[in-house]
């Protein structure tokens, strides 16, 4: 039974490799908001604001929340969400602030109805909800024909959230300051992931509260990926999995970090953590694809958690 699933599920992931992100559908658009992974995420140091200052090389996957644009029936903002994984519905949701923030920007008011279908599990590092606002921004420009330009749109993605900004552009990333100040890397980096999914909700400021810096790690760990970023190695970085959050998030966690241990036992190493986590990757190529696909459901019979086959996302 658990072959059909992963079969079905393979599949599935297969067919939105091709998909485009803006489709008109029921009379509305429909925007595919993806998942990103952290192939590195050091920090700096803390911020006078409180915040932390991040440098991070993010790569959108082919893992995708859907949002439905349509002209409402009832008066102002009506957000609905559905899927297996739960969403807030109200004013809440960045979905919905960032509907009523570009509404403002433009001095428009509108009648309108977003139905959010969550595949995406929260509080995983895979920035669903920063992918869902900058799908609404996108998504509302176009359907609206609002005429907002890119750099109008970061600015107000800035105001709802430090990664929404990327979720804009993409599919690949260097993103500084609190994660907002985007370079864009021209350099495609193909490759496949295993993505490790555990029933773990980590709190991002828990983790980042209990965070303690080491800025001689830091100092030689942007060195190094700077360096190779220079030589668009962008390969060997993710191979470095310089991820300075995943010991504070293991330490946090017990359950997750003998998770890791048990993963990297049959093989799937280095397993890095995906911003704050809880979700984990193995980046596969070449023949590690094909073991990684036969020794999957082997991880998730002894771990009983859900793993997928990702790829890199093309836009």
């Amino acid at each position: 039974m658990r072959e059909d699933k992963n079969t079905t599920r393979d599949t599935i992931q297969k067919t939105m490799v091709d998909r485009e992100q803006f489709k008109i559908a029921d009379d509305g658009l429909l925007v595919s908001a993806p998942a990103k992974i952290n192939l590195s995420l050091l920090i700096a140091g803390r911020r006078p604001d409180g915040f932390h200052e991040v440098e991070t090389i993010m790569a959108k996957i082919d893992y995708y929340d859907e949002l439905l644009i349509q002209k409402g029936k009832k008066s102002g903002i009506e957000l609905r969400c559905k899927g297996r994984h739960w969403a807030p519905a109200g004013k809440e949701n960045l979905i919905y602030q960032a509907c009523e923030m570009l509404l403002d920007c433009c001095r428009v008011k509108a009648n309108l109805r977003l139905t959010l279908t969550k595949n995406i599990p929260a509080g995983t590092g895979l920035g669903s909800a920063s992918s869902d606002a900058a799908a609404t921004l996108m998504g509302l420009n176009r359907l609206l024909k609002l005429g907002v330009g890119k750099r109008r749109l970061s600015e107000i993605a800035a105001k709802l959230g430090s990664d929404i900004a990327f979720f804009l552009g993409g599919p690949l990333a260097f993103c500084t300051g609190k994660g907002e100040k985007i370079k864009k890397l021209n350099k495609i980096f193909d490759f496949s992931a295993l993505l490790i999914l555990p029933d773990v909700t980590i709190s991002t400021k828990t983790v980042y509260d209990n965070y303690k810096h080491n800025n001689d790690l830091y100092k030689r760990l942007s060195a190094q990926i700077k360096s190779l970023l220079l030589k668009n190695r962008i390969d060997l970085v993710s191979k470095m999995c310089a991820n300075v959050l995943q010991t504070t998030c293991l330490g946090l966690c017990e359950g997750l970090a003998d998770l890791k241990t048990s993963a990297e036992s049959l093989g799937f190493r280095p397993l890095c953590l995906s911003g704050s986590g809880s979700a984990m990757f193995y980046i596969a190529d070449g023949i590690n694809e094909k073991i990684t696909l036969e020794d999957r459901s082997e991880l998730e019979n002894k771990n009983r958690c859900k793993s997928i086959i990702v790829r890199n996302n093309r836009w």
